[in-house]
């Protein structure tokens, strides 16, 4: 795809923006009531509709707990994730500990913990997820790459890294895509996932644009909002900005500012497959706990 392609994409889905197409799903309702009975933010029928069909997990924090009302097909759906910078051991056993009763999808955890959480979850169906130049994305090619294969090596089935935000900002499309390519090829040659963070709270509108469309040519699984450590988060605007560039083709992931089952059931609406979030109890159970402090 060259520069032309790129920017006639661009000038259609801003277009499409300001014209009102790319929007949320969810916008039936209104005063928290659904027009037509439909909404899958009202509907728990319609949101079951919406997993089966589209949505393939959701990430949470520590503490989740399905006694206290985690439905039991909405757990396989479920990322585990602690990526606070003083995380202990014996919280991230807990965490895989928390994985394996439940059953949930995977354990997201930051890469020192790789070979600890690999080994606690061997011969489970929980996978290992690591982070790779979290959370500023500003380390070099060649680390990020390492970091990729060690972590692989030590026994991740899927990564999720943090794009250069100053160098798409400053234009160098080139360096971004290869940039992530680094990244994927490692991921893609091992038949582990990738997801790129783009970091949207830092990005115009033009440039989420930009993002996903390298991330797209890069080869990557998924494209995701946030890190959860920078400004912003996820809104349910971008998430459909960001499907409606990657299509059906790639994975889309709303993370940060996601504190509620209705929010996190919006994002899903609009377009996610995954869900980051640290208000994990509150999401999943309805629980009014507060999350754990610094969780994503």
């Amino acid at each position: 795809m060259d520069r032309a392609t790129i920017d006639r994409m661009i000038d259609e889905i801003l277009a499409e923006k300001l014209k009102g197409r790319v929007r949320p799903h969810h916008e039936c309702c209104r005063d928290g009531i659904c027009a037509d009975n439909l909404c899958v933010v009202h509907n728990k029928a319609g949101v079951r509709a919406i997993v089966a069909y589209g949505a393939s997990r959701v990430s949470a924090g520590v503490g989740v707990d399905a006694a206290g009302g985690v439905e039991p097909d909405l757990a396989a759906l479920i990322d585990h994730t602690l990526l606070r910078p003083d995380a202990t051991v014996r919280e991230i056993e807990t965490l895989c500990a928390e994985a394996l009763k439940f059953s949930f999808a995977s354990v997201c955890i930051n890469p020192g913990y790789v070979p600890l959480c690999a080994r606690l979850c061997r011969g489970s169906g929980v996978k290992v997820c690591t982070v790779i130049g979290f959370p500023l994305g500003a380390t070099s090619t060649s680390s990020k790459a390492f970091e990729t294969e060690q972590a692989i090596r030590d026994g991740a089935r899927e990564v999720d890294m943090v794009i250069n935000v100053g160098m798409l900002k400053s234009g160098d499309h080139a360096y971004v895509e290869s940039d992530i390519a680094a990244v994927t090829v490692v991921a893609r040659r091992a038949h582990v996932l990738s997801k790129v963070i783009i970091e949207t709270g830092l990005l115009s509108d033009e440039e989420k644009i930009k993002a996903c469309v390298l991330a797209k040519r890069a080869g990557a699984d998924f494209v995701k909002t946030s890190t959860g450590f920078a400004k912003g988060g996820a809104t349910a605007g971008d998430v459909a900005l960001m499907r409606r560039v990657v299509g059906s083709a790639m994975g889309v992931k709303a993370s940060g500012g996601v504190r509620s089952r209705e929010d996190a059931l919006a994002m899903v609406a609009s377009g996610a497959d995954r869900i980051g979030a640290s208000a994990s109890v509150k999401i999943v159970s309805g629980d009014a706990a507060s999350p754990p402090k610094g969780s994503r």
